[in-house]
């Protein structure tokens, strides 16, 4: 059925759900996964003076040491199942887009991301990445809540 699983994760508490259902689902189906991290374009993150506050460099080193924390998380957790896993940290997209574009690139047969279930104004004001990837993807998206 699925061969390669894409699983997204921020390292928050409800993406490691999906990091869970994830690796679950890879080692029944004797599939591998690649974990994918995405971190925004530096402009989206700090406008204005705060760029001047939190210069780009040090954005940059921060984004990259909390990536690879977070993905050694999950080769960890993978390694511990016995499922295969590469992470990858995709830098410079918005959330939607990268992941989209890893599966793409990845040749991923199945996305695996949470969502945090915004609904109302907050999902307007927020926006819902787990919707993008779903209007976006060529390829079928598990949610876990």
């Amino acid at each position: 059925m699925f061969k390669h699983i894409l699983i997204a994760t921020d390292g928050s508490d409800l993406a490691q759900k999906a990091v869970i259902q994830g690796l679950a689902m890879a080692k029944a189906l004797g599939a591998r996964v690649t974990a994918l991290y995405v971190t925004e374009p530096w402009v989206a993150v700090a406008p204005g003076e705060v760029a001047m506050a939190f210069p780009v460099k040090e954005y940059e080193e921060s984004v990259a040491t909390n990536a690879a924390r977070i993905l050694a998380g999950v080769e960890s957790e993978a390694r511990a199942a016995g499922v295969a896993c590469t992470g990858q940290h995709m830098k410079d997209q918005f959330p939607a887009e990268g992941i989209i574009a890893a599966a793409d690139q990845n040749a991923c047969d199945l996305i695996v991301m949470s969502s945090h279930g915004r609904r109302g104004l907050m999902r307007v004001l927020l926006g819902s990445q787990a919707i993008k990837v779903l209007g976006g993807s060529t390829v079928p998206v598990l949610i876990c809540r």
